[in-house]
């Protein structure tokens, strides 16, 4: 009888820690203030292309002021919301996108690990132009009163994505093969 009842305190105490736990893990929405680009260079000059119309979700653990879990993260843009200040070349980046068969950039977490208080390396799938890639990325973390702010950048290439580098001008400008995806991103309760 002691032993069945040392079990059944044992496993209330189990069920109560694993309730905590789950109950301190919050979902967090992204803010429409984050912000997305993409950067690379031409024959002619360096280019960049923003959004800011991403959506996404994370489940967080924010305890006294300091983050200590990513359990997920999940964030997406339409591709076309990726403008630049000519819409002759927004219509070339559309066509390297494949934006016709493939609506949206997406980024879904796998594993996120703590290198410091501000740094976290976060390894996950980029999904572009129907293809999709692992990379690692490291982000600098910063608690907001609300949530929490991820600023970093990923290199990457056209050929990794299976998509070729844009030309113009029948060929006389082209783009070079190196990309830098650069975010800022808040996610609120």
């Amino acid at each position: 009888m002691k032993t069945n009842s040392i079990k059944l305190i044992a496993l209330v105490i189990a069920f109560f820690g694993m309730t905590t736990f789950a109950a301190a893990q919050k979902s967090y929405t992204l803010d429409n203030k984050s912000t997305f680009s993409v950067a690379g260079t031409s024959t002619l000059h360096d280019w960049e292309m923003k959004s800011a119309s991403g959506t996404g979700t994370a489940s967080l653990n924010i305890a006294n002021g300091k983050l200590t879990d990513i359990e997920a993260l999940t964030v997406t843009l339409l591709a076309e919301s990726i403008k630049s200040e000519k819409k002759s070349m927004d219509k070339v980046a559309y066509e390297t996108l494949k934006t016709d068969k493939n609506k949206t950039i997406k980024y879904v977490l796998k594993s996120a690990e703590k290198v410091n208080d501000n740094t976290w390396e976060l390894t996950g799938t980029y999904t572009i132009a129907g293809v999709s890639k692992i990379y690692k990325t490291s982000v600098k973390t910063t608690v907001t009163k609300d949530g929490l702010n991820l600023q970093g950048s990923n290199k990457i290439t056209f050929t990794e994505f299976g998509m070729k580098s844009p030309t113009a001008m029948l060929g006389t400008i082209k783009t070079g093969q190196d990309l830098t995806l650069k975010f800022n991103l808040t996610f609120n309760l």
